[in-house]
């Protein structure tokens, strides 16, 4: 992109997000832990000695508008590439034509790339020369977790900030400054945004502030000038600018394993309305309920086991229905299963018991079937297999002490919680002999 051009469109011809980006940092609203005066972030900007950043978090939270603002008052020229859209010879062209401007004039060139995580490896690599070498100056945006989409060696030379997003009071200060300001805002058609309608559009927004000023902006256009002289927007017509709240969920990002963290973590905490919550709403970004099913079989075993052994038929019989019925009906089992397992007592001893005996297996003794545990159906005589064995239910309470694993350990520690303690007193018995039953 030529130098200066990110200010040539006529402003009349911006959408209102554009018009109201910040001129000046008083004006950033938000992110008050990378931008508030003293803060690392905005020392650096003050001085005009930001170094190569990546500037990650969710979309509408200022990202790219913090980044041009930086790009207008650096001593830098300005280069901005999408990496939806650039490819490897235009990506090298840009370098090319940097490291040619501060090899002749020492004058280093500010590169803003947006949607930094589209770039493959060989074109994250193509960055790292000219980086390194401090040619160009990188400040890359992304909505993904950097340690996932951008490879080390390039995010290693990067100082990382994460934007967080957006509050509600962050969203309402943002809209006032729209509706009021006369020069790049809407301010000349004498808004008055009702409180109801102010509240709807923070609220449904989602954090996102550009979501937030385009419905802004599309109600003003469509509401005419009442007797008053003003354009009053009232809830209804908040509501038809802004039907649906932006949900902050994507399937292939941070979003998908967040959500899903939190959701195993509800119904672990006994939390049965968060973990319908959760779910809720990853349902209605679109995730797959099948895969909802299968961690509530997961929770269900990991995380109640056998303190509530129906937990996990519970959580089974939903998987299954899932398949049958289909959405939106299997949302259905999925909340009957989810209540359930958040509801039920709960015990990680099965599941620690596995990972016991599976450390026993890799790092413990040495162990062999003993020969009156091994199958008798071939050669039991001559070998010794099956010698030996005593049959359980041939002795009172279906139950007789043998060896059933050589050098014994304790590899499941039943708790006192629901069933389980049953099965913990009746193991009990058992070794102490007195179980009759």
């Amino acid at each position: 992109m030529p130098e200066g051009e990110l200010f040539t469109p006529p402003a009349d011809h911006l959408p209102l997000a554009a018009r109201m980006a910040p001129a000046a940092l008083e004006e950033f609203v938000g992110q008050e832990h990378l931008l508030a005066p003293g803060k690392m972030l905005r020392r650096l900007i003050e001085s005009d000695r930001v170094t190569s950043a990546l500037f990650f978090g969710t979309p509408g939270s200022g990202k790219t508008a913090l980044a041009r603002f930086i790009a207008s008052k650096a001593n830098a020229r300005f280069e901005e590439l999408n990496a939806v859209l650039a490819g490897v010879a235009e990506l090298k062209k840009t370098l090319e034509s940097a490291k040619h401007l501060a090899a002749h004039t020492g004058r280093r060139t500010l590169l803003l790339v947006d949607e930094i995580h589209h770039f493959n490896r060989t074109q994250q690599d193509v960055l790292l020369p000219s980086v390194e070498r401090g040619e160009v100056i990188l400040i890359g945006m992304t909505t993904e977790n950097p340690s996932f989409y951008v490879n080390a060696a390039l995010l290693s030379r990067f100082t990382s900030f994460e934007f967080h997003p957006l509050t509600e009071d962050h969203l309402k200060a943002i809209l006032d400054r729209a509706a009021s300001n006369p020069e790049r805002g809407l301010g000349a058609q004498q808004l008055a945004v009702e409180p109801d309608a102010r509240d709807h559009f923070a609220r449904m927004a989602g954090g996102d502030a550009r979501k937030l000023l385009n419905a802004l902006e599309l109600s003003a256009l469509t509401t005419p000038v009442g007797m008053d002289g003003k354009r009053r927007i009232t809830l209804a017509v908040a509501e038809e600018s802004i039907q649906r709240r932006s949900l902050r969920y994507d399937r292939k990002s941070d979003d998908h394993y967040d959500h899903i963290s939190a959701f195993i973590k509800s119904m672990r905490g006994s939390d049965p309305d968060a973990a319908v919550y959760w779910m809720a709403k990853m349902l209605a970004a679109g995730e797959d309920p099948r895969f909802l099913a299968r961690r509530i079989v997961i929770c269900a075993s990991e995380d109640v086991g056998n303190a509530d052994f129906r937990a996990l038929v519970v959580a089974n019989a939903a998987f299954q229905a899932v398949e049958f019925v289909g959405m939106p009906e299997a949302r259905i089992p999925l909340s009957q299963a989810a209540i359930y397992v958040a509801c039920a007592p709960k015990s990680n001893a099965a599941y620690l018991a596995i990972d016991n005996a599976t450390s026993e297996v890799h790092s413990g003794p040495a162990r062999e079937v003993p020969l009156h545990l091994r199958d008798a159906n071939m050669d039991s005589k001559s070998r010794g297999h099956g010698v030996g064995y005593k049959y359980p239910h041939d002795f009172p309470g279906h139950y007789v002490d043998q060896e059933y694993l050589p050098k014994p350990v304790k590899l499941y520690e039943p708790t006192d919680q629901g069933d389980e303690a049953r099965l913990a007193d009746r193991l009990k018995s058992l070794k102490s002999g007195k179980s009759k039953r």
